[in-house]
């Protein structure tokens, strides 16, 4: 089944989620994310999407670095994901993938006797994430493309140039961002962004600012 048969609006998702706090992890909406699960409150977790609706919220801790060690304060904005693939190991781990769903914004964190973190999030300020390829027409593929052809070749990477080419624009521009190497506050600034147009320009502005910062040269001002 797909991830989005039964999440087709903001109304559909529930509204209560676990949220699986990770730095430099990004999931957007029809993205996949593989996870190797091990700590056993995320084995907890797991097994109790599975009982229910699978849906997962992945979040990134603040880069500010405050809250407890065990409790990181969390960005007010992650997303939604249901599990689409799950397989045990021998060793206890579970292998599981998410497909993105929706982006959230967190209203409040939940009191809980569970060991995982819970919280209560709105899914209303990002109703065009359950419109597939809504916004292609208006990204700058040629210019998405031109900067990743310059990432590739200063850091020497083998890519997949044919399946590139094929991609339509929303999985090109959520793919890269989700695969991309840069931090924290890099990757919220791409999950933030208001639209795929935006977020393929914060793609090639992180990228730039990283071209420039690996070659030593200084930055310059247009």
């Amino acid at each position: 089944m797909s991830a989005q048969a039964n999440f087709k609006a903001p109304a559909d998702c529930p509204a209560i989620i676990p949220v699986f706090p990770l730095p430099g992890a990004l999931l957007l909406p029809r993205g996949q994310m593989p996870l190797n699960i091990f700590e056993p409150r995320y084995l907890a977790m797991v097994d109790d999407a599975l009982r229910g609706d699978r849906i997962i919220g992945m979040i990134q801790p603040d880069a500010d670095g405050s809250g407890a060690p065990l409790a990181p304060r969390l960005y007010r904005v992650g997303c939604a994901g249901r599990i689409s693939q799950f397989a045990e190991t021998g060793d206890g781990r579970y292998l599981i993938s998410l497909t993105g769903v929706s982006r959230f914004r967190v209203e409040s964190e939940l009191a809980t006797t569970a060991t995982y973190r819970r919280c209560q999030v709105s899914y209303d300020a990002f109703a065009a994430d359950f419109e597939p390829r809504a916004g292609e027409a208006a990204v700058d593929r040629e210019g998405v493309l031109q900067t990743l052809r310059r990432f590739v070749e200063a850091n020497e990477l083998q890519v997949d140039w044919s399946g590139i080419e094929e991609a339509p624009n929303e999985a090109l521009v959520n793919a890269l961002c989700m695969m991309s190497p840069f931090g924290v506050r890099e990757k919220q600034a791409m999950l933030e962004a208001a639209d795929l147009r935006t977020r393929a320009e914060v793609l090639i502005a992180v990228t730039e600012m990283e071209l420039v910062r690996a070659s030593g040269a200084e930055p310059t001002l247009q």
